[in-house]
């Protein structure tokens, strides 16, 4: 998997309003726009949201693939993301992505498992090792033995 190389190609596209439509073969489209604060449309996905859902959809993915590996039985994972945008050097960026992961599962000896393959998920998820934003998860897991 090292040699391989894989491609991922959007469009993004403008009619000189505020709220633009991105695009990729085969994907639903999505409205998109600068957000309100920046003088964008309301209700609509921004850069900033789609930053902070790749990290939160990545850590998801990956966690669910590791889990799958592992062997780990969960009844659920849903995960709260929030990025903190800040004007550093007279330029904004995104410093830092919270994830809060709530993983549940059915029994008590699985929850250090989950942790782990959370905490084992942060560190290999593709997109947040290719941010310079620092990205932390701060997982919830519940057992459930009903």
């Amino acid at each position: 998997m090292s040699d391989e190389k894989h491609t991922y190609e959007t469009t993004v596209a403008f009619s000189g309003e505020k709220i633009g439509e991105l695009t990729s073969e085969g994907l639903p489209n999505i409205e998109v726009a600068s957000p309100p604060e920046f003088q964008g449309a309301e209700g609509v996905w921004t850069p900033e949201h789609l930053f902070v859902a790749s990290a939160n959809v990545c850590l998801a993915t990956t966690f669910a693939a590791i889990a799958k590996f592992s062997k780990l039985e969960y009844e659920s994972y849903e995960a709260e993301a929030t990025g903190t945008l800040e004007r550093r050097d007279g330029k904004f960026e995104i410093t830092k992505i919270e994830i809060r992961p709530t993983v549940v599962v059915t029994k008590e000896r699985r929850k250090q498992r989950a942790e782990r393959i959370v905490e084992k998920a942060e560190q290999a998820c593709l997109v947040t090792r290719s941010m310079k934003t620092t990205v932390t998860a701060k997982p919830t897991i519940i057992v459930n033995e009903s």
